[in-house]
Protein backbone atom coordinates (compact mmCIF):
# COMPACT_ATOMS: atom_id res chain seq x y z
CA UNK A 1 0.00 0.00 0.00
CA UNK A 2 1.31 3.43 -0.87
CA UNK A 3 0.75 6.22 1.47
CA UNK A 4 -3.24 7.21 -0.35
CA UNK A 5 -4.19 3.74 -0.27
CA UNK A 6 -3.59 3.28 3.26
CA UNK A 7 -5.60 7.06 4.30
CA UNK A 8 -8.43 5.52 2.16
CA UNK A 9 -8.79 2.77 3.67
CA UNK A 10 -8.28 4.18 6.83
CA UNK A 11 -10.84 6.96 5.84
CA UNK A 12 -13.21 4.07 4.43
CA UNK A 13 -13.38 2.06 8.16
CA UNK A 14 -14.28 5.09 9.96
CA UNK A 15 -17.11 6.52 6.89
CA UNK A 16 -18.46 2.78 7.49
CA UNK A 17 -19.10 3.29 11.39
CA UNK A 18 -20.53 6.76 10.63
CA UNK A 19 -17.32 8.48 12.44
CA UNK A 20 -15.68 11.61 10.97
CA UNK A 21 -12.66 11.07 8.83
CA UNK A 22 -9.31 12.39 9.15
CA UNK A 23 -9.56 16.00 9.36
CA UNK A 24 -6.46 18.51 7.37
CA UNK A 25 -3.97 18.19 10.54
CA UNK A 26 -4.79 14.01 11.33
CA UNK A 27 -4.31 13.57 7.23
CA UNK A 28 -0.86 15.32 6.86
CA UNK A 29 0.18 13.68 10.09
CA UNK A 30 -1.02 10.05 8.61
CA UNK A 31 0.66 11.07 4.95
CA UNK A 32 4.09 11.81 7.16
CA UNK A 33 4.10 8.98 9.28
CA UNK A 34 3.52 6.49 6.58
CA UNK A 35 6.47 8.03 4.74
CA UNK A 36 8.22 7.65 7.88
CA UNK A 37 9.07 11.46 8.48
CA UNK A 38 10.04 12.99 11.79
CA UNK A 39 7.86 15.20 13.43
CA UNK A 40 10.09 18.52 12.68
CA UNK A 41 9.87 17.28 8.58
CA UNK A 42 6.24 17.57 9.06
CA UNK A 43 6.21 20.95 10.92
CA UNK A 44 8.29 22.05 7.76
CA UNK A 45 5.35 21.41 6.10
CA UNK A 46 2.57 22.54 7.48
CA UNK A 47 1.56 25.86 9.94
CA UNK A 48 2.02 23.83 13.36
CA UNK A 49 4.77 23.71 15.89
CA UNK A 50 6.46 20.39 16.38
CA UNK A 51 5.19 20.25 19.72
CA UNK A 52 1.70 19.93 18.51
CA UNK A 53 2.48 17.82 16.22
CA UNK A 54 3.52 15.13 18.58
CA UNK A 55 0.69 15.55 20.73
CA UNK A 56 -1.79 15.16 17.88
CA UNK A 57 0.20 12.58 16.49
CA UNK A 58 -0.42 10.60 19.89
CA UNK A 59 -3.83 11.46 19.77
CA UNK A 60 -4.39 9.60 16.01
CA UNK A 61 -1.89 6.72 16.86
CA UNK A 62 -4.57 6.28 19.85
CA UNK A 63 -7.72 6.78 17.57
CA UNK A 64 -6.32 4.28 14.76
CA UNK A 65 -5.77 1.62 17.77
CA UNK A 66 -9.07 2.12 18.60
CA UNK A 67 -10.94 1.46 15.14
CA UNK A 68 -8.82 -1.63 13.60
CA UNK A 69 -7.75 -3.42 17.27
CA UNK A 70 -4.15 -3.20 17.03
CA UNK A 71 -1.85 -0.69 18.84
CA UNK A 72 -0.46 1.81 16.04
CA UNK A 73 2.64 3.83 17.30
CA UNK A 74 4.48 6.05 15.31
CA UNK A 75 7.26 3.43 15.58
CA UNK A 76 5.39 1.34 14.09
CA UNK A 77 2.70 2.60 11.84
CA UNK A 78 2.25 1.13 8.59
CA UNK A 79 2.71 -2.54 9.81
CA UNK A 80 -0.80 -2.78 11.81
CA UNK A 81 -2.51 -1.01 9.00
CA UNK A 82 -1.70 -3.12 6.56
CA UNK A 83 -2.00 -5.99 8.73
CA UNK A 84 -5.96 -4.96 9.21
CA UNK A 85 -6.10 -4.44 5.65
CA UNK A 86 -5.00 -7.72 4.33
CA UNK A 87 -6.86 -9.74 7.14
CA UNK A 88 -10.43 -8.01 5.68
CA UNK A 89 -9.17 -8.51 2.09
CA UNK A 90 -8.47 -12.24 3.18
CA UNK A 91 -12.25 -12.47 4.41
CA UNK A 92 -13.54 -11.02 1.21
CA UNK A 93 -11.74 -13.77 -0.95
CA UNK A 94 -12.97 -16.37 1.55
CA UNK A 95 -16.37 -15.67 1.19
CA UNK A 96 -16.01 -15.72 -2.72
CA UNK A 97 -14.90 -18.88 -2.39
CA UNK A 98 -17.92 -19.97 -0.62
CA UNK A 99 -20.31 -18.94 -2.44
CA UNK A 100 -22.75 -21.50 -4.36
CA UNK A 101 -24.22 -21.29 -7.93
CA UNK A 102 -26.37 -18.21 -8.95
CA UNK A 103 -30.11 -18.60 -8.46
CA UNK A 104 -33.03 -16.72 -9.87
CA UNK A 105 -34.57 -15.56 -6.77
CA UNK A 106 -37.15 -13.57 -8.32
CA UNK A 107 -38.71 -16.57 -10.07
CA UNK A 108 -38.95 -18.99 -6.86
CA UNK A 109 -41.86 -19.77 -4.93
CA UNK A 110 -41.64 -17.32 -1.75
CA UNK A 111 -43.44 -20.16 0.61
CA UNK A 112 -39.99 -22.12 -0.50
CA UNK A 113 -36.97 -20.65 1.63
CA UNK A 114 -33.73 -19.68 0.11
CA UNK A 115 -30.87 -18.93 1.76
CA UNK A 116 -28.09 -16.71 0.94
CA UNK A 117 -24.25 -17.66 2.75
CA UNK A 118 -24.45 -15.75 6.27
CA UNK A 119 -21.71 -13.27 5.55
CA UNK A 120 -23.44 -12.24 1.79
CA UNK A 121 -22.43 -8.88 1.10
CA UNK A 122 -23.65 -6.58 -1.44
CA UNK A 123 -20.85 -6.37 -4.76
CA UNK A 124 -22.08 -3.03 -5.84
CA UNK A 125 -19.74 -1.12 -4.16
CA UNK A 126 -18.26 1.26 -3.94
CA UNK A 127 -21.14 3.94 -4.47
CA UNK A 128 -18.92 6.97 -4.38
CA UNK A 129 -15.41 7.06 -5.37
CA UNK A 130 -12.88 5.42 -7.65
CA UNK A 131 -12.96 1.51 -7.83
CA UNK A 132 -10.11 -0.16 -6.16
CA UNK A 133 -7.52 -2.54 -8.94
CA UNK A 134 -9.67 -5.72 -8.70
CA UNK A 135 -12.81 -4.28 -8.98
CA UNK A 136 -12.39 -2.75 -12.22
CA UNK A 137 -14.21 -2.80 -15.08
CA UNK A 138 -14.02 -2.59 -19.19
CA UNK A 139 -12.42 0.72 -21.07
CA UNK A 140 -9.93 -1.92 -22.70
CA UNK A 141 -9.93 0.51 -25.70
CA UNK A 142 -9.04 3.21 -23.71
CA UNK A 143 -6.25 2.41 -22.08
CA UNK A 144 -4.68 0.86 -24.81
CA UNK A 145 -5.07 4.19 -26.65
CA UNK A 146 -3.50 6.00 -23.41
CA UNK A 147 -0.60 3.77 -23.49
CA UNK A 148 0.34 4.00 -27.18
CA UNK A 149 0.05 7.49 -26.53
CA UNK A 150 2.59 7.60 -23.71
CA UNK A 151 4.83 5.46 -25.38
CA UNK A 152 5.06 8.41 -28.21
CA UNK A 153 6.16 10.32 -25.42
CA UNK A 154 2.16 12.63 -25.49
CA UNK A 155 0.93 13.33 -22.29
CA UNK A 156 -3.06 12.78 -22.48
CA UNK A 157 -6.67 14.47 -20.75
CA UNK A 158 -9.16 12.15 -19.62
CA UNK A 159 -12.23 14.49 -20.44
CA UNK A 160 -15.89 13.16 -19.55
CA UNK A 161 -18.64 13.80 -17.43
CA UNK A 162 -18.96 13.25 -13.64
CA UNK A 163 -19.93 9.55 -12.39
CA UNK A 164 -18.41 7.85 -15.83
CA UNK A 165 -15.37 6.52 -13.92
CA UNK A 166 -12.41 8.79 -15.00
CA UNK A 167 -10.43 8.62 -11.50
CA UNK A 168 -11.21 4.85 -11.48
CA UNK A 169 -9.62 4.71 -14.82
CA UNK A 170 -6.86 7.31 -13.74
CA UNK A 171 -6.04 4.71 -10.79
CA UNK A 172 -5.86 1.92 -12.92
CA UNK A 173 -3.49 3.50 -15.81
CA UNK A 174 -1.50 4.31 -12.58
CA UNK A 175 -1.41 0.55 -11.83
CA UNK A 176 -0.33 -0.51 -15.23
CA UNK A 177 2.17 1.99 -15.76
CA UNK A 178 5.28 -0.64 -15.12
CA UNK A 179 3.83 -3.13 -17.27
CA UNK A 180 2.67 -1.26 -20.15
CA UNK A 181 5.24 1.78 -20.93
CA UNK A 182 8.01 0.73 -22.63
CA UNK A 183 10.34 3.24 -20.77
CA UNK A 184 10.89 2.44 -16.75
CA UNK A 185 9.05 5.71 -15.14
CA UNK A 186 7.23 6.07 -11.86
CA UNK A 187 3.77 6.67 -11.66
CA UNK A 188 2.65 9.04 -9.14
CA UNK A 189 -1.14 9.84 -8.48
CA UNK A 190 -2.24 13.37 -7.13
CA UNK A 191 -6.41 14.15 -6.15
CA UNK A 192 -6.45 17.70 -6.06
CA UNK A 193 -9.61 17.14 -3.94
CA UNK A 194 -6.94 16.90 -1.42
CA UNK A 195 -4.58 20.14 -2.21
CA UNK A 196 -4.91 23.19 -0.90
CA UNK A 197 -3.37 25.66 -2.54
CA UNK A 198 -0.03 26.40 -5.46
CA UNK A 199 2.35 25.33 -2.51
CA UNK A 200 0.45 22.29 -1.33
CA UNK A 201 0.44 21.00 -4.59
CA UNK A 202 4.12 21.55 -5.16
CA UNK A 203 5.12 19.95 -1.90
CA UNK A 204 2.53 16.99 -2.56
CA UNK A 205 4.30 16.17 -6.12
CA UNK A 206 7.93 16.06 -5.04
CA UNK A 207 6.58 14.16 -1.53
CA UNK A 208 5.25 11.37 -4.01
CA UNK A 209 8.07 11.64 -6.06
CA UNK A 210 11.32 11.63 -3.47
CA UNK A 211 12.36 14.56 -4.18
CA UNK A 212 13.17 17.36 -1.93
CA UNK A 213 10.65 20.47 -1.57
CA UNK A 214 10.97 22.15 -4.63
CA UNK A 215 9.28 24.55 -8.03
CA UNK A 216 10.59 26.54 -10.46
CA UNK A 217 14.00 25.81 -11.75
CA UNK A 218 14.77 23.73 -8.48
CA UNK A 219 12.05 21.74 -9.55
CA UNK A 220 13.53 20.79 -12.77
CA UNK A 221 16.67 20.13 -11.42
CA UNK A 222 15.74 18.17 -9.10
CA UNK A 223 13.93 15.71 -11.67
CA UNK A 224 16.74 15.19 -14.03
CA UNK A 225 17.33 12.34 -12.58
CA UNK A 226 13.71 10.57 -12.43
CA UNK A 227 11.46 9.54 -15.19
CA UNK A 228 7.76 10.70 -14.06
CA UNK A 229 4.18 9.92 -15.72
CA UNK A 230 2.08 12.93 -13.07
CA UNK A 231 -1.37 11.73 -12.82
CA UNK A 232 -3.66 14.68 -11.60
CA UNK A 233 -7.91 13.67 -10.83
CA UNK A 234 -9.92 16.60 -10.32
CA UNK A 235 -8.19 19.13 -12.20
CA UNK A 236 -11.42 21.14 -12.23
CA UNK A 237 -10.46 22.20 -8.83
CA UNK A 238 -8.09 24.60 -9.66
CA UNK A 239 -10.05 27.64 -10.03
CA UNK A 240 -11.83 27.38 -6.71
CA UNK A 241 -8.04 27.06 -5.36
CA UNK A 242 -6.75 29.49 -6.61
CA UNK A 243 -4.18 28.19 -8.94
CA UNK A 244 -2.35 30.06 -11.89
CA UNK A 245 -1.92 29.14 -15.36
CA UNK A 246 1.66 29.14 -14.43
CA UNK A 247 1.50 25.82 -12.36
CA UNK A 248 0.46 24.20 -15.71
CA UNK A 249 2.74 26.38 -18.00
CA UNK A 250 5.53 24.59 -16.14
CA UNK A 251 4.01 21.40 -16.20
CA UNK A 252 3.36 22.02 -19.85
CA UNK A 253 7.69 22.59 -20.01
CA UNK A 254 8.57 19.39 -18.26
CA UNK A 255 6.27 17.37 -20.57
CA UNK A 256 7.55 19.08 -23.90
CA UNK A 257 9.70 17.14 -26.29
CA UNK A 258 10.46 14.10 -28.23
CA UNK A 259 11.21 12.31 -25.05
CA UNK A 260 9.92 13.62 -22.01
CA UNK A 261 11.31 12.46 -18.51
CA UNK A 262 7.66 14.00 -17.45
CA UNK A 263 4.63 13.01 -18.61
CA UNK A 264 1.07 13.93 -17.39
CA UNK A 265 -2.18 12.42 -17.73
CA UNK A 266 -5.00 14.92 -16.36
CA UNK A 267 -9.02 14.05 -15.26
CA UNK A 268 -11.47 17.04 -15.88
CA UNK A 269 -15.18 17.45 -16.76
CA UNK A 270 -14.93 19.70 -19.70
CA UNK A 271 -11.77 20.28 -22.33
CA UNK A 272 -9.41 21.95 -21.38
CA UNK A 273 -9.44 24.95 -23.29
CA UNK A 274 -13.13 25.25 -21.24
CA UNK A 275 -11.21 24.54 -18.10
CA UNK A 276 -8.43 27.14 -18.78
CA UNK A 277 -11.75 30.34 -20.15
CA UNK A 278 -9.65 33.31 -18.41
CA UNK A 279 -7.36 32.26 -21.24
CA UNK A 280 -9.96 33.33 -24.33
CA UNK A 281 -10.28 36.71 -23.01
CA UNK A 282 -6.72 37.17 -22.77
CA UNK A 283 -6.13 36.07 -26.34
CA UNK A 284 -3.97 32.74 -24.74
CA UNK A 285 -4.46 28.92 -25.40
CA UNK A 286 -4.46 26.29 -22.86
CA UNK A 287 -1.70 26.20 -21.41
CA UNK A 288 -1.63 22.44 -21.83
CA UNK A 289 -2.65 22.71 -25.54
CA UNK A 290 -0.51 21.15 -27.78
CA UNK A 291 0.77 18.58 -25.23
CA UNK A 292 -1.90 16.66 -23.93
CA UNK A 293 -3.87 14.04 -26.16
CA UNK A 294 -7.59 14.72 -25.16
CA UNK A 295 -9.34 10.71 -25.01
CA UNK A 296 -13.08 11.48 -24.00
CA UNK A 297 -14.33 8.96 -21.32
CA UNK A 298 -18.11 8.59 -22.99
CA UNK A 299 -20.75 6.49 -21.26
CA UNK A 300 -20.76 2.67 -21.37
CA UNK A 301 -22.76 1.06 -24.15
CA UNK A 302 -25.42 -1.34 -23.50
CA UNK A 303 -23.61 -4.40 -23.56
CA UNK A 304 -20.68 -3.41 -21.18
CA UNK A 305 -23.39 -2.33 -19.09
CA UNK A 306 -24.95 -5.85 -19.02
CA UNK A 307 -21.37 -7.54 -18.82
CA UNK A 308 -20.48 -5.14 -15.46
CA UNK A 309 -24.25 -6.53 -13.44
CA UNK A 310 -23.25 -10.05 -14.86
CA UNK A 311 -19.38 -9.86 -13.58
CA UNK A 312 -20.39 -8.40 -10.27
CA UNK A 313 -23.05 -11.05 -9.68
CA UNK A 314 -21.51 -14.03 -10.34
CA UNK A 315 -19.64 -13.68 -7.18
CA UNK A 316 -23.12 -14.23 -5.03
CA UNK A 317 -25.93 -16.38 -5.17
CA UNK A 318 -28.02 -13.77 -6.28
CA UNK A 319 -29.45 -13.15 -10.17
CA UNK A 320 -31.71 -10.70 -11.50
CA UNK A 321 -34.61 -10.88 -13.86
CA UNK A 322 -34.14 -9.84 -17.14
CA UNK A 323 -36.87 -7.10 -16.54
CA UNK A 324 -34.72 -5.97 -14.06
CA UNK A 325 -31.70 -5.83 -15.65
CA UNK A 326 -33.17 -3.91 -18.45
CA UNK A 327 -35.08 -0.82 -16.20
CA UNK A 328 -30.93 -0.76 -14.80
CA UNK A 329 -29.31 -0.24 -17.86
CA UNK A 330 -31.99 1.93 -19.10
CA UNK A 331 -32.39 4.13 -15.77
CA UNK A 332 -28.17 4.03 -15.82
CA UNK A 333 -27.96 5.60 -19.54
CA UNK A 334 -24.69 4.14 -19.50
CA UNK A 335 -23.30 5.84 -16.47
CA UNK A 336 -21.08 3.19 -14.26
CA UNK A 337 -21.17 5.24 -10.85
CA UNK A 338 -25.50 5.55 -11.32
CA UNK A 339 -25.40 1.97 -12.80
CA UNK A 340 -23.75 0.69 -9.72
CA UNK A 341 -25.80 2.77 -7.63
CA UNK A 342 -29.07 1.50 -9.04
CA UNK A 343 -27.74 -2.45 -8.68
CA UNK A 344 -26.73 -1.92 -4.81
CA UNK A 345 -30.20 -0.98 -4.05
CA UNK A 346 -31.87 -3.91 -5.86
CA UNK A 347 -29.70 -6.59 -4.89
CA UNK A 348 -30.35 -5.21 -1.08
CA UNK A 349 -33.70 -6.20 -1.51
CA UNK A 350 -32.88 -9.53 -2.81
CA UNK A 351 -31.17 -9.33 0.54
CA UNK A 352 -34.02 -8.09 2.71
CA UNK A 353 -36.14 -10.36 1.51
CA UNK A 354 -34.47 -12.94 2.47
CA UNK A 355 -33.28 -12.31 6.45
Amino acid sequence: MNSKEALEFINNMFVQKNKQVLNDLETSLFLGMWQHKSYKDIASQVDYSEQHLREAGANLCKKITEEIGIKVSKRNFNNPIEHQYQQLYAQVLSLQKSIVEPTNLAQQDKSEPTSLPQQNYNPFIPLQGRVNPQQFFAREREMRRIFEAFNSGSSIALIGKKGLGKSSLLWRICQQVKTFVESPCQAVFLDLNLVNDEDDFYSALCNEIGIPNSKGYMLVRNLRNCRVILATDNVGNITSKGFSRHVFEQLRGLAEGSDPFFRLILAARVPLNELFNDNHNQGKTSPLEGICQEENIEPWDENTARAFIASRLSMTSVSFTREEINQLVQKSDGHPQRLMQLCHQTYAQYVEYLQ
